[in-house]
């Protein structure tokens, strides 16, 4: 479908293709005859991933424009798609006649009301026996989804619906990196992060044409991977404090002798536990919040209240002193230790209650005053 120069296109349909010669040639026919009827100024836009079928003739043949983009990749192929688009409106779906690109329509609609990303939800449309597997209908695509709400404090139904429209510029906004299936749920985050306007439609979706390239495992591994990298809070920030509550709420009981709880009385190795776990969560929400200015400094996240609060109050002398302190009253309680055992002309010693308390309160301390440096040089402005 070629363009001319002085035509300006409306809508740019980006198919990316990994052999599907079984199905590109349906789908471009579809969506030529839905621009024929609609008098909908259009182009198509097929990016070859590297097949080795027939899938790039067919497409040719149909008048599409054929780009060649070898590089593997769910993520890098749009890419190279949408940077070719001239549309103001880009329509995205898969290659495969799953979807019904005579919808294309209601996404229009939902983009000339003033929205800058539409996304299609599988869910709330009619899906056709056997276009989904059992396992990736009720167990993959819902708990992904539910993760992805829950993260990114969003409603969509269907993230990982490959059938979507949004603005040029909205694209634009949106800076996407990733090049591999991660590529959709980027592009629903970097939306939410830009405050763009989202909304769904209901579509239809059928069985496939050909070799489905999904790897369940691997691909949805990749999905919790995005999810996880950019989410600070629920991969360091929660799971840090709840770990550091649990041990020092274990070394304050413990330290002042021994303690009953479920029926059993818990004596001082317990404490080694509670040492490490206060250790540990408190050097994974140091990580937390050093991945969450990280993020911010490059863009992929936005400030919230808790990184508003630390840029406004935390000093580097604050981080040093706090820390010299812990490490003080940590240093001051084994020296008490050392006193108490030199005016017993180094008798027996039973103060193993104390020791674990006041090497936890130093590393602790220590801890501090090193991270508060490097929170600083991250906090530094550019």
């Amino acid at each position: 479908m070629e363009r001319s120069s002085n035509e300006t296109i409306k809508v740019s349909v980006v198919l990316p293709c990994l052999n599907e010669q079984d199905a590109i040639g349906a789908c471009i026919e579809k969506i030529k005859d839905l621009f024929c009827k609609e008098s909908i100024k259009g182009e198509i836009i097929v990016v070859d991933n590297g097949s080795t079928d027939n899938s790039a003739q067919i497409a040719k043949q149909l008048g599409a424009q054929v780009i060649s983009q070898p590089m593997r990749g769910y993520g890098t192929a749009y890419i190279a798609g949408l940077n070719e688009a001239q549309g103001k409106y880009l329509v995205i779906g898969d290659a495969d006649n799953t979807y019904d690109f005579y919808e294309i329509p209601k996404f229009i609609q939902l983009l000339d009301e003033g929205y800058e990303l539409v996304m299609g939800s599988r869910f709330r449309g009619k899906m056709s026996k056997g276009a989904m597997s059992w396992s990736h209908r009720f167990i993959g695509n819902p708990i992904i989804t539910f993760v992805f709400r829950v993260f990114f404090r969003t409603n969509l139904s269907d993230v990982l619906s490959g059938m979507r429209a949004f603005t040029k510029n909205a694209y634009m906004k949106m800076s996407l990196r990733c090049l591999g299936m991660e590529f959709g749920t980027e592009m629903i985050f970097s939306s939410l992060q830009k405050k763009l306007r989202i909304t769904e439609v209901a579509i239809a979706y059928y069985p496939r044409k050909g070799k489905s390239k999904l790897r369940p495992f691997k691909d949805a591994w990749r999905y919790f991977r995005f999810m996880l990298l950019f989410s600070p809070a629920w991969l360091y920030l929660l799971p840090g404090f709840l770990l550091a509550l649990i041990g020092a709420l274990i070394l304050v009981l413990l330290a002042q002798g021994p303690f009953s709880f479920l029926g059993r009385t818990w004596h001082i190795h317990p404490m080694f536990l509670g040492s490490l776990l206060t250790l540990l969560g408190f050097q994974i929400l140091n990580l937390g919040i050093w991945a969450k200015l990280f993020a911010i400094r490059e863009g992929y996240l936005r400030r919230d209240k808790l990184i508003t609060f630390l840029m406004r109050h935390f000093r580097l002398e604050t981080g040093i002193l706090l820390g010299g302190i812990f490490f003080l009253v940590g240093f001051l309680i084994n020296a008490f230790i050392l006193l108490e055992w030199w005016v017993s002309a180094f008798g027996p010693l039973h103060r193993i209650r104390e020791a674990i308390l006041a090497m936890t309160l130093m590393v602790l301390g220590l801890q501090m005053v090193f991270s508060s440096f490097f929170l600083s040089l991250l906090a530094m402005e550019k």
